[in-house]
């Protein structure tokens, strides 16, 4: 197998490198100054994002550098929004050989989150699928999210290569980087077929529910504590990118395995005091927090089994015991309320096991042990575990 000599893939690299600091650049002066309201316009004909003619550029020099290169290119996400879709392409992929080697460049996007995101390698009809062993290559099967990194320099055989500083942290998330993008189009004909509630009631509620999440989220990370949007908060995220404004809380779903003893004084240092416990670790744990403006966050833990998952329910006032059953799922990220969060990779096998097939309807009225499909009696709770399994604050 021939051999590559050093200083043209060095040259490469820094090309490499260098175009990533000019999108860098370019990204915070261009498109955080529009976030942050500073010129920039999100008009029709606007590019947010690197320039074109930049990219370009740096594609032109390693084809003139004995290279085959293979451009791979979608609509900018971070564009899309229920009153517009994004029409602008932004490169993702920068597939490059020589010989019997291959470079393969992933354009890592700033989002809104203070994350990086990659799109999906997504092949369009006129391109060579025999170019590279697309199979093969690590990124872009699906588009991912990682934390965003800081980098450190080092050289290695020679070359001066910049790195993250915690690289057993940044490829432990290659494998659970996973990334779904919320449905802006299916969301806005939603609204075209049920008009949003902007009254100042709701217009409120989803201001104080977006508050709670950022602040539940931001305490379970410190926690190191997985969890993902469920049930209502779940389906709003699905089905209309946004906060249902008549649900009046904030679901969480966390596997019962990340358990933490400290849960609930993290919590409760947050300035979010516990509402309810009820059940155990061992069976149907659920926990409530009273959040500002009435606004509650319920926290669902999920246990697992041979062929499926379920979360479990307490009646207070009776012991009684109910099982809310799904499908085995695994979790993705996604971007929602300016954050990375997770839900459920299965979205669509979650939701409708929860609300069933006509979950694109809006249902104001729901009644938590007789209304979801999913939901099953579970015994009841013997009088003298009530003590403990039952907890009101």
């Amino acid at each position: 197998m021939s051999r590559i000599n050093k200083n043209v893939i060095l040259a490469l690299l820094t090309l490499t490198s260098s175009a990533f600091l000019l999108f860098q650049l370019y990204y915070y002066k261009h498109y955080l100054s529009a976030k942050n309201g500073a010129g920039l316009s999100k008009s029709k004909g606007s590019q947010i994002g690197f320039d074109s003619i930049q990219w370009e550029g740096w594609f032109r020099i390693a084809e003139n550098m004995g290279f085959q290169c293979l451009k791979i290119e979608s609509k900018d996400p971070r564009l899309d929004g229920i009153d517009s879709l994004s029409g602008t392409e932004i490169p993702l992929h920068y597939i490059c050989k020589l010989a019997a080697h291959a470079i393969h460049l992933v354009v890592f996007h700033e989002r809104s989150g203070n994350y990086l995101w990659h799109g999906h390698l997504r092949l369009k009809g006129h391109i060579d699928r025999k170019f590279v062993p697309f199979r093969k290559l690590q990124f872009g099967r699906y588009p991912g999210a990682f934390d965003r990194p800081e980098l450190q320099q080092v050289t290695v055989d020679g070359l001066v290569l910049l790195i993250p500083k915690d690289p057993v942290h940044f490829l432990e998330e290659v494998p659970h980087s996973r990334f779904i993008e919320c449905r802006y189009k299916e969301a806005r004909a939603f609204f075209q077929q049920y008009l949003d509630d902007n009254t100042v009631e709701a217009v409120a509620f989803r201001k104080s529910a977006k508050e709670l999440l950022q602040l539940a989220a931001r305490t379970l990370k410190k926690l190191g504590v997985r969890f993902w949007l469920s049930s209502g908060t779940c389906l709003g995220w699905y089905r209309q990118c946004n906060i249902i404004p008549y649900s009046k809380d904030v679901d969480l779903g966390i596997f019962i395995q990340d358990y933490k003893s400290d849960i609930i004084s993290a919590f409760h240092d947050a300035g979010l005091p516990l509402k309810h416990k009820f059940g155990k670790v061992e069976d149907s744990l659920e926990l409530s927090f009273q959040g500002k403006d009435d606004v509650k966050l319920d926290i669902f833990f999920f246990y697992e089994e041979n062929d499926h998952m379920w979360n479990g329910g307490t009646q207070a006032k009776t012991g009684k015991k109910f099982k809310y059953l799904f499908p085995k799922f695994t979790l993705c990220w996604t971007e929602f309320v300016d954050m990375k969060l997770h839900v459920p990779c299965e979205t669509i096998e979650y939701i409708e096991a929860n609300y069933g097939k006509t979950w694109k309807i809006p249902v104001k009225t729901w009644d938590w042990k007789r209304s979801p499909p999913n939901v099953q009696p579970n015994g009841i709770w013997p009088v003298s575990e009530w003590d403990e399994v039952i907890q009101l604050y």
